[in-house]
């Protein structure tokens, strides 16, 4: 059998549907006028045990850059130093011409002064205009969080007793949620900020009709881009479905940002519906890092419209994914499975006798994403499932002589030689060694008493 993969005489969508080729009601914006909005740097790190170094953010943001993102939020410059110096890093770098001058900026604050300022700050003593960056002043939105974690400060915002925070009623909170987040919209507009993006965390479990008030009285205030989040990943595709067109109809002239979590795996998924469903721009993490289960993946959701929807991100290079990823996982430490979509290790390995012998055909009989889009080849892995087909191109391909004797007798040293590794393989030192890296990314409970102990014997300044 030759190495090349014969030729097919009828065209490939005659002998294999088109993944394309189905019926839906979904009606996605413009491929140019979607935006792929990142949050690695801010929600991703936000994740149990990850952190990273104002330098590391920095040299994420030129790979996000590279790669095509539109927007990039680069955290909290409220919350630490070290923000504050990730957003200098970032600024100054966009001014050497290091990131995309289109590169979009954003910061992410609470609906409160002292937040926005902080930002403010940081804009003033680097010179920079304080409408450099793109100012995301958030809320929240269920009755959940707006009265029970939102409440007291609240009450302390309009003047009331903290004794009444579990007595008035909800409608109480949320007047008084829109007031506080409608404010700091408005005092950042009229402090310089002009581009503003604002919404509610717990969206998908808010009340729909409020989450249209708090977007439609945001933009009143000065906002210019309402978010809405799926904060706990419980959505579903049917919700999604019913409830995004809703809100973009409440404030139609602005673009819509939709935020997912990823808790029943179907973050991405999500995303992709809601795109079709009235929804501008989408915030992704790369490897899909983030709180708890994470947020949707950047590459499944870029996949997922590619080769579902025929949608192609102009600027956008999918065949960096991969390297990014890996860039990601060196930084944080946090693996990607092998069986990752797109980015995993195994994405284009085979193996098994007749998946092998079915590609050394033409790759289309066991893969329909073509490798090269990703910056891939396809790559054979031996073992058990090896049949000779495979074995024969490992022998031609590295130019011995070989006739179907040798083939059999090697297929057959491959499989007894890789029964025997099961045979004492024992996974369970590296099983332990995994956890226990990944419980060392964090503080343990352990050290955060040691700390305390150590602390009350010092004595204070």
């Amino acid at each position: 059998m030759s190495d090349e993969p014969v030729d097919l005489q009828e065209p490939l969508e005659e002998l294999a549907r088109d993944p394309r080729d189905f019926l839906h009601d979904l009606k996605f914006p413009a491929a140019g006028q979607i935006r792929v909005y990142d949050d690695t740097l801010r929600d991703g790190e936000q994740m149990p045990g990850v952190a990273f170094s104002p330098r590391v953010k920095y040299d994420l943001a030129r790979a996000l850059s590279e790669i095509g993102v539109h927007i990039m939020d680069v955290g909290f410059p409220a919350v630490s130093d070290t923000e504050r110096e990730t957003l200098r890093l970032v600024l100054e770098g966009k001014r050497r011409g290091e990131l995309r001058e289109d590169l979009e900026i954003l910061c992410m604050m609470r609906s409160t002064k002292s937040d926005i300022d902080a930002t403010f700050r940081v804009m003033d003593e680097l010179g920079f205009p304080r409408d450099s960056v793109t100012y995301f002043i958030f809320t929240s939105a269920s009755d959940l969080h707006v009265k029970y974690k939102l409440g007291r400060n609240l009450l302390a915002r309009e003047g009331v007793p903290a004794s009444e925070w579990l007595e008035l009623p909800v409608q109480f909170y949320r007047d008084a949620n829109l007031r506080m987040m409608c404010e700091a919209i408005s005092y950042a507009r009229d402090n310089g900020a002009t581009s503003i993006e604002f919404g509610g965390e717990d969206g998908s479990r808010a009340d729909i009709d409020y989450i249209c008030r708090l977007h439609v009285e945001g933009m009143q205030a000065g906002g210019t881009r309402p978010s809405t989040p799926d904060t706990v990943g419980c959505y579903s595709p049917y919700a999604v479905r019913e409830y995004i067109p809703r809100i973009k109809a409440a404030t139609p002239q602005a673009p819509l940002v939709v935020h997912f979590h990823n808790d029943l795996g179907i973050g991405a998924w999500n995303t992709v519906v809601a795109l079709g469903s009235g929804a501008d721009v989408f915030t992704t993490s790369v490897n899909g890092i983030g709180e708890r289960t994470g947020n949707a993946p950047m590459h499944q959701v870029l996949l997922q419209l590619r080769y579902l929807f025929g949608i192609e991100i102009p600027g956008f290079h999918y065949e960096k994914l991969r390297d990014l990823a890996h860039r990601l996982e060196r930084v944080s430490g946090i693996m990607v499975a092998p069986t990752e979509p797109g980015i995993g290790l195994n994405v284009f390995s085979h193996e098994s006798g007749i998946h092998t012998a079915g590609m050394l055909i033409h790759p289309a009989i066991y893969q329909f994403i073509p490798p090269e889009d990703l910056g891939e080849r396809v790559h054979y892995v031996y073992g058990k499932h090896s049949g000779a087909v495979v074995i024969e191109h490992a022998l031609r391909t590295a130019g011995i002589p070989h006739d179907a004797e040798l083939v059999t007798r090697v297929m057959n040293e491959v499989k007894q030689l890789r029964e025997e590794r099961a045979e004492s393989s024992d996974f369970s030192a590296f099983h332990s060694q995994y956890y226990e890296h990944l419980n060392r990314l964090g503080v343990t409970d352990e050290e955060v008493v040691e700390i305390a102990a150590a602390l009350m014997e010092s004595p204070t300044t």
